[in-house]
């Protein structure tokens, strides 16, 4: 299935790094043109430039856990793409605490990130969409659809948000803009290795119990998240909206 997104206009927050750097290299070889999000104009330049620096990218820096910083990145995207089709939330924080060593700050870092960022860049993003008869593809987690206990539950809550916020949009948004989320399991970016790995007593014994979490027995790769994301962002998908799509390699079937 050939993907053509030959001048569309994207946003993907959170496109510096991990799942959505993937979803921006998809888009940019689909012939999409792309804004990318980073929290700082240092991080969103050096990603620009690491991806080639071509004339179809181009920069929307800020942070999307405050309201003023969605409202920025959205204006900064519609201005350089001059219009909005698509919006990939995927900018998110995914570091697992125990219910007793949550503090205020933490919950707050973890919900404005990943579920009060992808509500108020939506929201200014959403008059450039209804002109488009556009899209939103939320970055959530197979951890918004199940309890679990590796994740935590401040994250669990954060994605578990994401996907009912999704679906509730889709319903409010119908038919002009579509809403939809993908909900991968573990996938191998510098975050999982950081926050899961790195910070275990045991890294090595870690990484083969992530490996054989799912009943495909690895973890998944940014691309084949990317490749979902595209999916759904495009018009083969043009009856989907309000769907939670699951990228897990079979971890939720079995719970």
């Amino acid at each position: 299935m050939q993907l053509d997104f030959s001048d569309k206009r994207v946003l993907v927050t959170g496109g510096t790094r991990g799942i959505g750097r993937a979803a921006v290299v998809a888009f940019l070889n689909a012939g999409a043109r792309v804004a990318v999000n980073g929290r700082t104009d240092a991080s969103t330049g050096s990603a620009i430039t690491a991806l080639g620096g071509t004339a179809r990218l181009v920069p929307a820096p800020g942070n999307v856990a405050t309201e003023a910083g969605c409202k920025a990145i959205v204006a900064a995207a519609i201005a350089g793409l001059g219009g909005l089709d698509i919006l990939v939330n995927c900018a998110g924080v995914g570091e697992a605490a125990k219910i007793e060593d949550v503090t205020e700050a933490f919950w707050d870092d973890m919900l404005g990130v990943n579920l009060k960022g992808a509500f108020f860049c939506t929201r200014w993003a959403l008059a450039a969409l209804r002109e488009a008869k556009g899209n939103v593809v939320n970055l959530a987690s197979d951890a918004g659809l199940m309890g679990d206990l590796g994740a935590g539950a401040v994250y669990s809550a954060s994605k578990g948000g994401l996907v009912n916020m999704t679906r509730a949009m889709a319903l409010e948004l119908a038919p002009e803009v579509r809403v939809n989320s993908v909900c991968p399991g573990f996938v191998d970016t510098d975050m999982v290795r950081r926050d899961y790995i790195e910070k275990a007593a045991d890294p090595v014994a870690t990484e083969r119990a992530l490996m054989s979490y799912a009943p495909m027995k690895r973890i998944a790769t940014p691309e084949e998240i990317a490749s979902a994301i595209l999916y759904l962002a495009s018009d083969h998908a043009r009856y989907v909206t309000g769907s939670a799509l699951q990228i897990d390699g079979g971890t939720t079937a079995g719970r």
